[in-house]
């Protein structure tokens, strides 16, 4: 099979959370330990940091990364979902697994995929810890995909956890509260291992306490004290959270194995976009008028950016705007601003809401804009329409932002 014959096949396996949404969710981590042992746990052959959260765990990901292969260390990192290209889910260093070793795991052991029914998601889990062991990674970052109690990541023993806060979304899977929310995030605290918490809350707190005391783990939350805030190259306000934690989680390595000074961290946080090719948080792509994308698509990401969007200096804001249909979508628009100009699009994913939906939602929020069949029509139209001094932004998924970066 070439390449892009075996990203067909694994997309038609079984239905994939980023195409199809609940159908592929599954409800325990058989299938996964199943492949694993198969690939004679690859998973124990590499020191690791587990990443979970609502919000931020890519970002808090792609920084530990960053600073990580600064101090000279080989870092593999695994994130989903992609933007552009699959292989930016697997990467080493900044560098993406090459399409010939993608081909070669998927050729090689696809009998057992179809004799056992494997997702999307499980196959790119052993893929990725299958390639980090192969690869010798001194340390690999990797990111939970949704969740964290069944999350096909989590058969792995890391060095550290990390929960960089709780939100309501994903509630079909994880639970309407965010003490239930918190419950499934929690599943990745293991026996022993310290964890990270970016962010508490009165109702998330006592369960993380509770779920560490089981574990005999100890917890660190990030909130307490204060750090100096260093410069980094990820420009939105939400990433001052996402850097005291990712900066907190590597105090908590061992000082014989792992050894990151000051200088290191400085450098590190001030080129995550260089050292991981991140895309798609706070991302300016363009100027007169100033055009900026972000994947941010539940009430707790969006309102950061709104906020942050509201404090930029503007004439007018200009929004292309599309969503998926598992969203509380009128909840989200009811979170915009009126006085702005409204451009709705579908991205091209069986999940999307389509744009006569909402549209309709707008209408009820009482937001005016126009219907476009395509993103990039969106886009075209709002940055027709923008005056050098405005502000264009595009999100709402991040199926949306994928289409234009």
């Amino acid at each position: 099979m070439t390449y892009k014959e075996t990203l067909l096949w694994m997309y038609q396996q079984l239905p994939m959370y980023q195409r199809a949404g609940k159908a592929a969710y599954k409800a325990d981590l058989s299938n996964t330990v199943l492949l694993v042992e198969y690939l004679n746990n690859p998973q124990n052959k590499f020191k690791a940091i587990h990443v979970a959260g609502t919000n931020g765990k890519g970002s808090t990901s792609h920084m530990l990364a960053s600073i990580l292969q600064e101090a000279g260390y080989k870092v593999g990192l695994y994130t989903s979902p992609h933007l552009k290209d699959f292989r930016e889910r697997i990467k080493i260093n900044g560098e993406m697994m090459s399409k010939r070793s993608v081909t070669a795991f998927i050729k090689k052991h696809q009998s057992f995929f179809k004799e056992n029914q494997l997702s999307f998601f499980e196959m790119t889990v052993g893929l990725a810890f299958d390639y980090f062991a192969h690869e010798q990674v001194d340390i690999a970052i990797i990111e939970v995909g949704l969740g964290g109690r069944l999350d096909s990541t989590n058969v792995i023993i890391p060095e550290v956890s990390v929960i960089t806060n709780i939100g309501l979304d994903h509630t079909q899977f994880l639970g309407n509260t965010l003490a239930l929310v918190a419950k499934e995030k929690a599943g990745i605290i293991k026996k022993g291992v310290p964890v990270v918490i970016g962010e508490t809350t009165s109702e998330t707190l006592p369960v993380f306490k509770q779920v560490t005391q089981e574990k005999e783990a100890i917890l660190i939350t990030a909130e307490t004290g204060s750090i100096e805030f260093y410069s980094c190259d990820l420009k939105g306000n939400y990433q001052l959270a996402n850097q005291r934690t990712a900066r907190v989680a590597l105090k908590q390595l061992d000082i014989n194995e792992f050894q990151v000074s000051e200088d290191k961290i400085k450098k590190g946080l001030a080129n995550v976009v260089k050292n991981t090719g991140l895309m798609g948080r706070w991302q300016v792509l363009s100027k007169l008028p100033t055009v900026i994308c972000d994947t941010a698509h539940n009430k707790e990401g969006l309102k950061i950016v709104l906020r942050q969007l509201q404090e930029t200096p503007h004439n007018t804001l200009h929004f292309v705007l599309g969503f998926v249909n598992d969203k509380d979508v009128l909840l989200l628009l009811g979170m915009f601003p009126k006085n702005a100009n409204y451009y709705f699009c579908q991205p091209k994913i069986p999940r999307a809401m389509t744009v006569d939906c909402v549209e309709s939602f707008a209408k009820t929020a009482g937001l005016k804009g126009d219907g476009f069949k395509t993103v990039k029509g969106a886009c075209r139209s709002a940055i027709k329409s923008a005056g050098t001094d405005d502000v264009v932004f595009i999100g709402g998924s991040t199926f949306v932002v994928a289409e234009i970066v």
